[in-house]
């Protein structure tokens, strides 16, 4: 299998993502986003970064990158499709995911490993956790405040389409351990389609050994093998 990393100008995580999904047996590869999505991809990660210096908004400039033309046709085709970081403020900006990332509830950018809860387990990026697991994975943002409409919101719950809510040690939500000002926690969600999804959290910066960091990020990788 070959997963496509999309490179945009500004990417700062596509070498990481890449690195990370070859450790866990997974053949990936840079691609820049000029050149246009390969036909025979079997994967796309959208990494994060700062595509276009995030002038606008976070993800705004990118989401109009023609590849990304490309990204929805093969998401409507079933191709799975993992945005991470900024990656996920594209994935909203090209309406791959509802809702949108804006500026932190701080104000301020932060880097630092956060607690999160699986939500629902049954899903191909966290079908190596329990519900309820709690894992730690790092988040490096300035603009991860997820927010959505009412009727959104309440849509996703419906749906179950919560992967990860921002959580203390030991599984509880709560304001304090939100480190962002996410609405409902909220840390990483489905598309319509069960194959997209996006994370604001960092699992390729939480799956490699030697880091010293945990590795629990390498259950979300594990989705396109």
């Amino acid at each position: 299998m070959s997963v496509a990393v999309i490179t945009f100008g500004g990417s700062n995580c596509d070498r990481d993502a890449v690195r990370a999904l070859g450790h866990v047996g997974v053949d990936a590869e840079r691609v820049w986003h000029e050149d246009g999505l390969p036909s025979d991809a079997d994967g796309v990660v959208l990494p994060g970064g700062f595509s276009y210096g995030d002038y606008l908004r976070g993800g705004a400039m990118a989401a109009r990158s023609p590849v990304m033309g490309d990204v929805r046709d093969a998401a409507d085709d079933g191709v799975p499709v993992l945005g991470v970081c900024n990656g996920a403020q594209i994935g909203c900006e090209s309406r791959l995911t509802p809702g949108a990332f804006t500026t932190n509830a701080s104000a301020r950018f932060q880097c630092e490993s956060v607690h999160l809860r699986v939500e629902n387990a049954d899903t191909r990026w966290t079908a190596a956790y329990d519900e309820g697991d709690v894992i730690e994975i790092p988040i490096a943002h300035g603009e991860g405040r997820f927010e959505i409409s009412d009727d959104r919101y309440d849509e996703l719950i419906a749906e179950d389409r919560v992967l990860f809510r921002y959580c203390d040690p030991d599984g509880n939500v709560t304001n304090e351990a939100n480190p962002n000002g996410s609405r409902g926690s909220v840390a990483g969600i489905l598309g319509e389609r069960e194959t997209v999804a996006v994370m604001m959290p960092h699992p390729e910066r939480a799956s490699l050994p030697d880091l010293g960091r945990t590795v629990d990020g390498q259950g979300v990788l594990r989705a396109f093998a």
